[in-house]
């Protein structure tokens, strides 16, 4: 099921309690030489629309919300952002207009790593008015890191920027949108963390020309594998999230 196709009498009649909301949201930012700046929104839009297909019974999908926390990318120029304050609210009001409209499980999915901050901390705000709800959160990586790291070969294991990840996806994804004259090892990423404690640098600061890893090592044959597995895990998650008790108190969760 999907918010933007349905009318309003058609989503008055969905059943709140055996419904799960799911709430992509990206970003729109430079990604390197070689890849276009609607990566994270392509990516996120498209494992969300396949999850939508395989749980069209049980998920309502929003339209994916491609302004994101992007900051740390502007010195690159090709960046939209919100400012923090406006990106939590944005979100937290997402979220209400839904949780007022009677939903009461919600599922965000996040395709960019500056958003995980803003959406635990928008989770936050929101919990204490609505502690009888599910209201979850995450990237969509931490769902499937295990297939992820089995099918990059460089020694980066994990999603970067515009790196063998990104590019393998929307290789497999949107092939005509990158430029493959620009793909190469994209050098040291210089670490965001200090003995132990987060160092605040933005990616004129870590990054040689605004991408990480190896995209060079990337293909549409790892896009299309990790493309399959992170949509298995989302569905899992959805499962599981739909099985899950909406109860207020400890006692409720505990035998």
């Amino acid at each position: 099921m999907k918010f933007a196709e349905m009318t309003a009498p058609q989503l008055r009649a969905l059943d709140r309690e055996s419904t799960l909301v799911l709430i992509p949201i990206s970003a729109i930012e430079q990604h390197g030489p070689h890849m276009p700046t609607g990566t994270d929104m392509m990516i996120c839009g498209a494992l969300c629309d396949a999850v939508e297909s395989r749980c069209a019974d049980r998920v309502l999908l929003t339209p994916t919300l491609w302004l994101g926390a992007s900051a740390h990318h502007l010195r690159f120029g090709a960046t939209l952002t919100a400012e923090l304050d406006s990106f939590i609210a944005t979100l937290c009001e997402i979220a209400q207009s839904l949780l007022n409209d009677g939903f009461v499980r919600l599922m965000f999915v996040n395709g960019h790593g500056g958003n995980v901050d803003p959406l635990q901390v928008a989770l936050r705000e929101l919990q204490p008015e609505y502690h009888d709800t599910l209201l979850l959160g995450g990237s969509y990586w931490s769902i499937a890191g295990d297939v992820i790291a089995a099918t990059l070969d460089g020694a980066h294991k994990t999603v970067g920027h515009a790196c063998e990840f990104e590019t393998s996806m929307i290789m497999h994804l949107r092939p005509e949108l990158v430029d493959n004259s620009q793909l190469r090892d994209a050098g040291e990423l210089v670490s965001d963390r200090l003995h132990g404690l987060f160092n605040s640098r933005d990616m004129m600061q870590r990054t040689r020309e605004g991408c990480t890893g190896r995209p060079d090592l990337a293909s549409a044959e790892k896009g299309a594998a990790m493309f399959a597995g992170i949509v298995d895990g989302i569905v899992a998650a959805v499962d599981t999230a739909l099985a899950q008790p909406l109860a207020s108190d400890y006692t409720d969760f505990v035998d």
